[in-house]
């Protein structure tokens, strides 16, 4: 396919489309703006930046999260920062980082326009970006044809390409092999990435490694969860970003524990609490309703901090529950720092795994499942470095913590182990601001 079909295509689809993305607006909640202006590149009540802004294209709230240490080193050299999403989530946690460089003009928050020929042409006319950077993905050929035509080089950063994303891109043809080629410079998380790109028509490919590991800990919440949790003094599991039925799969095995334990007797001695936390707040109501179901006794973050985050009444809320529900967002290092042990979810079903990076950078040992193609190689160099073990279900991963969580020796260890793991990765954001200035002066040497 080249892109005449392409472009073709997806406006003889766009109707089902926009009604694809209403639906999954209204099951995620928050607004949209599916049908706004922006959304095809119109900004009719907004005015241009005075000066060109470097461009980072976050699709989601993993993107984003990425992004952050990147978006951060380019505010500190003075840049300004259009910043562009695909989803709530995204944005959402773009404008908790940002507030303060939002409110000073410093950084721009907007959507990401559909790949419409005229929307992605009204949308670089209007920002006049020096610069584009994508992180991991979100590769649209329009976009990036138009960003060619208008002069503005792009890089992918921190760029991950699994076997499946090489097979569908190949499937694609020349319209894909196009965009690829658009790219002044791409920085892979790893080799394997990299060769499979480079398969895909990308040119200039390096390996930068992942941004994720440049992680700019919020050492307040991390301070605040540490104290809560001294002040609670229980033992806590954390299992982070749950996702499709891994919120039921996981409440089944901590009821399937505490019923085990509560036969033995145990229950009277330094009970275990389990923190689960959902990625996507939609399933915030429905994983609280399965914990009523099956008699689990909870208490939600939300109703802690309407008490007061740190407050001995938030304390004593969690001194009698099986289970904290995190039903915040922006708050996993502060979840994080209560654990002991974190089991992060998203690879318990074939979802590709989440980011696990951040437990192990505040030095909390991980578990994994099996299905982890999103952050494989990082797993794999975890695993063989002592940081993080992998489980094959969700009551297997919750056996391996509860054991983790009583073995002192080994937990240390582990922890340990993490700390260097990822200061051993550390560098991918000087790597990509440096491809980034290059990219830049021979934009200048070429006009």
């Amino acid at each position: 396919m080249n892109r005449f079909f392409y472009t073709a295509s997806i406006r003889m689809l766009a109707p089902a489309l926009m009604a694809w993305m209403g639906l999954r607006a209204r099951r995620a909640g928050g607004d949209w703006q599916v049908l706004s202006g922006a959304r095809f590149g119109y900004y009719k009540d907004q005015a241009a930046p005075p000066r060109a802004p470097v461009w980072v294209h976050a699709v989601s709230l993993g993107e984003t999260r990425a992004a952050h240490p990147l978006v951060r080193a380019l505010l500190d050299q003075g840049e300004t920062v259009l910043l562009t999403h695909m989803t709530v989530t995204g944005r959402e946690e773009g404008a908790k980082a940002f507030a303060a460089e939002i409110e000073q003009g410093r950084l721009i928050q907007q959507w990401l326009p559909y790949d419409f020929p005229g929307s992605v042409r009204r949308f670089l006319a209007h920002y006049r970006p020096c610069a584009g950077v994508i992180i991991e993905r979100e590769v649209w050929p329009n976009l990036l044809a138009a960003a060619r035509r208008q002069g503005v080089p792009m890089m992918l950063a921190s760029a991950r390409f699994s076997e499946h994303a090489l097979a569908a891109s190949l499937r694609a043809g020349s319209v894909m092999r196009e965009a690829y080629r658009s790219f002044r410079l791409v920085y892979a998380q790893s080799l394997a990435d990299a060769q499979r790109l480079e398969q895909a028509g990308a040119q200039g490919v390096r390996v930068s490694g992942n941004l994720k590991f440049d992680v700019d800990l919020p050492q307040d919440k991390i301070a605040r969860g540490r104290r809560f949790a001294s002040d609670l003094s229980r033992r806590i599991v954390v299992i982070a970003s749950t996702r499709e039925t891994e919120d039921m799969d996981f409440a089944d095995a901590i009821a399937h524990y505490l019923r085990r334990e509560r036969e033995h007797g145990n229950e009277l001695h330094s009970p275990i609490l389990f923190a689960l936390i959902p990625r996507h707040p939609q399933r915030f109501d429905d994983a609280a309703a399965y914990l009523d179901k099956l008699g689990l006794r909870h208490v939600r973050r939300s109703a802690l901090l309407m008490q007061g985050d740190s407050s001995s009444s938030a304390v004593q809320a969690c001194r009698d529950v099986d289970v904290l529900l995190g039903d915040t967002l922006g708050e996993m290092y502060w979840y994080y720092a209560l654990a002991r042990v974190a089991i992060v979810a998203g690879s318990f079903q074939p979802l590709g795994g989440q980011n696990f990076i951040e437990a192990s950078a505040i030095g909390v040992p991980v578990i994994v499942g099996p299905h982890t193609r999103n952050f494989e190689q990082a797993v794999q160099d975890a695993l063989h470095a002592g940081a993080a073990l992998r489980a094959a279900t969700p009551s297997a991963a919750l056996q391996q913590a509860v054991e983790l969580v009583d073995a002192p020796a080994r937990h240390h260890k582990m922890s340990d182990a993490g700390l260097h793991w990822v200061q051993m990765h550390e560098g991918a954001v000087v790597r990509v601001l440096s491809g980034l200035a290059g990219i830049r002066a021979a934009r200048l040497s070429d006009s």
